[in-house]
């Protein structure tokens, strides 16, 4: 089972020119679509007087949400060149920005692809990735004096995070891999008298 990705965890950039056109780009991580938004309209604010401000991101751990924008360039001459690459590395909650300052000279469909394309995977070059878990979380209920009992089946699981209470009974909120969840789940559910739900 995949239960892993590849994201970065801070903001780098790149730089190209293309027959005189400079082409910015800028790489960062993001995890909402209003987050895009903000940063998209940040810089275009910022790089008021470039010809172009295009982009594309990925969003989800299943890498199921994701846009791309030509920004009055031809129809897939910069968003999708630019989506290509996050695809080609594999990359999620990322956004991608490419500034392009129209240098004079025109040039073409395919100058244009391969100039996005170029510009992106500078930014992607210059970026640290990161590879995380897709982890699932677990929240249990039980007395007491079934701690133990508990502690002893989360010995198996190194990579399971918890947080706990112990006010009143014991709650514990637990995290862990994906690929693991099913038998610390099943592991859990032999003790007589642990209670389990199934945190969203």
């Amino acid at each position: 089972m995949q239960d892993t990705y590849k994201t970065i965890e801070q903001p780098a950039e790149g730089y190209i020119t293309e027959k005189k056109s400079k082409f910015l780009s800028f790489i960062f991580p993001v995890k909402s679509p209003e987050k895009v938004k903000e940063i998209v309209d940040e810089y275009r604010k910022k790089y008021y007087d470039a010809r172009h401000v295009c982009w594309a991101y990925m969003l989800g751990s299943g890498r199921e949400e994701y846009r791309s924008n030509d920004d009055g360039e031809p129809s897939g001459t910069a968003g999708r060149p630019i989506l290509g690459q996050i695809n080609s590395y594999e990359l999620t909650n990322v956004l991608i920005l490419v500034i392009r300052y129209f240098g004079g000279t025109l040039l073409g469909t395919g100058g244009l692809i391969k100039a996005y394309k170029e510009a992106a995977e500078d930014a992607i070059k210059n970026a640290e990735i990161v590879e995380k878990t897709i982890d699932e979380t677990l929240l249990i209920h039980f007395e007491y004096l079934l701690l133990n009992d508990v502690m002893r089946v989360l010995k198996q699981f190194e990579s399971a995070t918890r947080e706990q209470d112990f006010r009143e009974s014991c709650t514990m909120k637990l995290r862990i891999r994906k690929s693991e969840f099913q038998r610390l789940h099943d592991s859990l559910s032999q003790i007589y008298g642990v209670k389990i739900e199934k945190d969203a």
